[in-house]
């Protein structure tokens, strides 16, 4: 039986960077040593750290004027240092368009508690269950904020953000953790974005942090670990970093750029990937997505429900069955979902969709 993991992260990994791994798990090119056991300061490692920096460099197109590190904590943790490094004595806002974005704004608050910063919630569309990506009036926001925080992709409620909305020429702030190589983004439009690897990147335990220099903070923060700048300026070994993470992480670039063809590729792919499930679902009376408006959708995660929550749940249990593993939907919002990030199969698709109609025929 064929399995096909939906999960909304920790995610799928290409095939081939898996292969790859295994092959050099017990010795690294030669070193006698495993990546998982060798030094961060070995040459061995400072080879792969530096590697994976140029080939990020590279698909993303970042610029010289942007440093990228490597951090840990997830991008959790980023929810604070964003505020500690760049907001004290300044506004800071937020775009809520779901379920992280909300996590983001609640930590920036409970952190102004103790900091002197003012975070102000810019829109929401909480209201509605986070079913289309909130509008804003750009003249409410004061031009000399520190931010305009945004997500551009809700992996619990499978809205995304491609185009950004005008911020009065305040700098943008992204957590790009669910769609960052699947979309193709302007990063000089944005001063930091920040993404958790484990969807698109990589395994758990790396977070990925894209800052302009000129963002980097002045003033030395309440730990070296929290401080953009000494993270920066070690070049991402202040400390012992994930080491196999980074280096899963560079696997995974080196395929998108050699196997793929790049990010541009990458994005066609998705949308095609994506757009199959969305037109079968569009030409269902029997599933739904709740995602109002089309521009909105999701590429990597696409939720949808049958007529009932019963019926949900049985579909979840045949699908689970079946070898559709990890396809019920979050908690907080029910029904299904199923998160397709890059290293998905197109043919995990054709038949999900395949299972769907013989479930609609038998259920209808």
């Amino acid at each position: 039986m064929t399995i096909y993991n939906f999960s909304a992260g920790p995610a799928t990994l290409p095939k081939p960077v898996l292969e790859k791994a295994q092959a050099e798990l017990l010795n690294y090119q030669d070193s006698g040593m495993s990546v998982l056991e060798m030094s961060h300061r070995s040459p061995e490692f400072d080879k792969i750290v530096k590697d994976a920096e140029a080939t990020l460099r590279e698909l993303m197109a970042i610029p010289d004027n942007y440093k990228v590190i490597f951090l840990q904590g997830g991008g959790s943790t980023q929810f604070s240092m964003l505020p500690l490094n760049l907001a004290q004595g300044k506004k800071a806002y937020y775009l809520v368009g779901g379920s992280w974005g909300k996590k983001a704004y609640t930590e920036a608050v409970k952190l102004s508690k103790t900091i002197p910063f003012e975070p102000i919630l810019l829109a929401s569309s909480e209201d509605t269950v986070y079913d289309h990506i909130p509008s804003f009036d750009p003249s409410t926001i004061d031009p000399e904020a520190a931010y305009v925080h945004l997500t551009t992709n809700n992996t619990i409620e499978g809205t995304a953000i491609y185009d950004l909305p005008d911020t009065n020429g305040v700098p943008i702030v992204a957590d790009m953790s669910s769609n960052i190589l699947a979309a193709r983004y302007n990063v000089e439009d944005f001063a930091l974005i920040y993404a958790g690897a484990q969807k698109n990147i990589g395994p758990a335990g790396v977070t990925v942090v894209i800052v302009r220099e000129d963002f980097l903070n002045d003033q030395p923060q309440l730990s070296a670990m929290l401080d953009y700048r000494i993270q920066a300026e070690a070049g991402s070994l202040y400390n012992t970093p994930p080491c196999f993470s980074i280096y899963i992480s560079k696997l995974v670039f080196d395929w998108v750029k050699n196997e793929i063809g790049g990010v541009d590729k990458m994005a066609e792919i998705q949308r095609e990937k994506s757009g199959l499930l969305y037109d079968y679902i569009e030409s269902s009376d029997f599933y739904t997505n709740p995602v109002k408006d089309a521009k909105d959708r999701s590429v990597c995660n696409i939720p949808f429900v049958t007529p009932s929550k019963d019926l949900d749940a049985k579909f979840v249990a045949e699908a689970d069955a079946l070898g559709f593993k990890n396809i019920k939907g979050h908690r907080s919002v029910g029904g299904m979902r199923a998160s397709v990030y890059n290293a998905f199969p197109r043919q995990g698709v054709l038949d999900l969709i395949d299972f769907m109609k013989k479930f609609e025929a038998e259920n209808k």
